[in-house]
């Protein structure tokens, strides 16, 4: 059964708080029934948890997730007793499961979100990602159009389609080239590319999303923030690619809630949104930053550098005013939002049960 196959621990969930963003806005009167893809996962579930909260009397939730290793049902079974909440078990590549759930819930609003994102793995598994990336967007897309119900299709994608940017070089707008570096985000280009397409060929009305680093409660711990909280609760060592000089602008997932849910409300079809961060964040300051938390204020034996990637992009910056303009701002603090996190994975670590593999430097998980 799912729940002896996925629960980790039955009554984990029982003892965490419900986490969701800050803000609300009046419902839309033709939004009823929204499906979110990859519902299971670490941002996906922060949609999920936040629109079935916010909006009880007004918006039906469905997470749609094929419950791959970062994915966890934790994530949002505190939601099993809300009327508003449902859960459908399916892999996007597969059009009949699609369609079955378009059509079982009368979806009218699509937040897509589902896909592989890890780019140390995409290095060396990069078929799976765009299978899952690519071909899972081609078939909810052509499942969209099939069903001819869905009014507002949100693709998420992500800052690293720009490609690098120079330290002095200006943020990048929505209008900017895409210039893929890694595999990873050359699969979520193409999924771009196909949604454009979908646009300019079927009239889908989309939104495409663009995000920073969202870190926070709730993310599996192969990302940079939860690996080194796990490594630091083992009391072990942080290991750093390269010369850990490579700096991300992080955003908690709390705010990331917040900005869908502003482009859901306040957005215009057709249009690309950069949701940005004012924290940007060396690797090497990042680390101290937990070890401190952590109360370590010599660093010496707990980093330690290994290879770098086999590329790896010194930074990325997009400018996110036009996401501003509708009202949204970042509202929690680097500092906050880190500490936030810490304390959560203090008190949850066996959340995804054991994890020991996935703290690697550069971790090997089994591909589909």
């Amino acid at each position: 059964s799912l729940e002896s196959r996925f629960f980790v621990d039955d009554g984990i969930w029982r003892e965490a708080p419900l986490l969701t963003g800050k803000g609300g806005f009046e419902p839309l009167p033709d939004v009823r029934n929204i499906l979110v893809t990859g519902g299971e996962g670490f941002i996906a579930s922060w949609v999920v948890r936040h629109l079935v909260c916010k909006y009880p009397d007004a918006y039906n939730v469905v997470s749609f997730d094929k419950l791959d290793y970062c994915s966890s049902l934790n994530n949002a079974r505190m939601l099993e007793s809300r009327p508003n909440f449902s859960f459908f078990h399916g892999d996007l590549t597969q059009p009949d499961s699609v369609l079955k759930c378009l059509e079982k819930y009368h979806i009218d609003t699509v937040f897509h979100l589902a896909a592989q994102s890890h780019v140390d793995l995409s290095f060396g598994n990069s078929y799976s990602f765009t299978k899952n990336n690519v071909l899972g967007t081609h078939v909810l897309l052509e499942s969209t159009i099939a069903v001819k119900t869905v009014k507002r299709f949100f693709h998420i994608s992500t800052d690293e389609v720009y490609g690098e940017v120079d330290k002095d070089a200006a943020d990048l707008t929505e209008r900017s080239l895409l210039a893929p570096t890694n595999p990873y985000a050359a699969t979520k280009a193409a999924a771009e590319m196909m949604v454009t397409a979908y646009v300019r060929s079927f009239k889908l009305p989309a939104v495409i999303v663009r995000l920073n680093n969202v870190y926070g409660p709730h993310q599996y711990p192969e990302k940079i923030i939860p690996k080194f909280i796990n490594l630091l609760l083992r009391k072990r060592p942080l290991c750093i690619h390269g010369d850990g000089q490579h700096t991300r602008r992080y955003l908690y997932a709390g705010d990331a809630a917040d900005a869908f849910d502003t482009i859901l409300h306040k957005g215009q079809i057709g249009q690309i949104y950069n949701v940005d961060s004012r924290d940007e964040i060396g690797n090497l300051d990042l680390a101290a930053k937990l070890l401190s938390i952590f109360g370590i204020t010599q660093t010496a034996g707990w980093i330690e550098h290994t290879r770098d990637r086999p590329f790896n992009d010194r930074r990325y910056a997009v400018d996110g005013s036009k996401l501003r303009k509708l009202g949204w701002r970042q509202g929690v603090s680097f500092e906050e939002g880190l500490a936030n996190t810490v304390d959560w994975y203090r008190k949850f670590s066996r959340w995804w049960g054991q994890v020991d593999a996935i703290l690697a430097p550069f971790p090997v998980v089994a591909g589909d």
